[in-house]
């Protein structure tokens, strides 16, 4: 049996979740994941209107007031994942990606970013839309206006070589998420270039368990896993 047979992924989706409650499942899945006491995973789930700002900790790219983020309902979390400041609400698509890397020897970090940003383009070709890379910016674009951030924590293991990630990508779907959510900050601290969705790019309408089904088949092109585990009624039939 090779090393791809034997890995196992549990996958999930969560219509909404408090981001702090979202976290503390993260955190306990790492150490779970590393103890060898449940399979790697990937959640799929909304969060109601949050700030997070990463570990390059710029609250100068906030630009709301503590009166302002009260009065429209915006929380605020300081994370442990890399990069600046970004927004998660409803009508965008994010995955927790939980899995082990580098066991094997030597850990390409920058690899599993790329491979993250590539299951979104890989998507996104469907729709005959063009997704591409910045090199100077983690994330995916279209043109010149980005659809997806990425921003991820490597946990280094506590009891085998390498890692396990934590935190993710955030995929803005429903159109006019730019304009409700990404107006109260410099998104990831770039000031230059806008914010887009999938459905301004499409012109037409998704739900967003609709979307993280698609995207299962190209995450797994990307990560290969032998044994598939969900209690998902969306569990997309092709991925099984």
């Amino acid at each position: 049996m090779n090393n791809t047979e034997a890995r196992k992924l549990e996958i999930s989706y969560i219509p909404l979740i408090e981001y702090g409650q979202a976290w503390e499942m993260q955190k306990e899945s790492v150490r779970a994941i590393d103890a060898g006491e449940r399979p790697e995973r990937l959640i799929f789930l909304q969060h109601p209107p949050t700030y997070t700002i990463g570990s390059q900790n710029h609250p100068e790219h906030l630009l709301m007031s503590p009166e302002q983020l009260k009065a429209e309902g915006i929380a605020v979390f300081k994370i442990d994942r890399g990069g600046d400041i970004t927004y998660h609400g409803p009508g965008q698509l994010v995955g927790y990606p939980l899995l082990t890397i580098g066991e094997q020897g030597r850990v390409d970090l920058h690899g599993y970013l790329r491979s993250l940003e590539q299951v979104i383009i890989d998507y996104l070709a469907e729709f005959g839309i063009e997704g591409s890379r910045k090199p100077e910016y983690t994330g995916v674009w279209v043109g010149n206006v980005k659809i997806c951030a990425i921003g991820v924590k490597f946990n280094k293991s506590k009891t085998r070589k390498g890692f396990v990630t934590s935190h993710g990508f955030a995929f803005n779907i429903r159109e006019g998420i730019a304009q409700e959510g990404f107006r109260g900050i410099i998104p990831c601290g770039i000031s230059e270039y806008g914010v887009t969705s999938l459905e301004e790019c499409t012109g037409r309408r998704f739900e967003i368990e609709e979307v993280a089904a698609a995207l299962v088949p190209h995450f797994l092109r990307a990560f290969p896993y032998g044994t598939l585990v969900s209690d998902w009624e969306g569990f997309p039939a092709e991925a099984k």
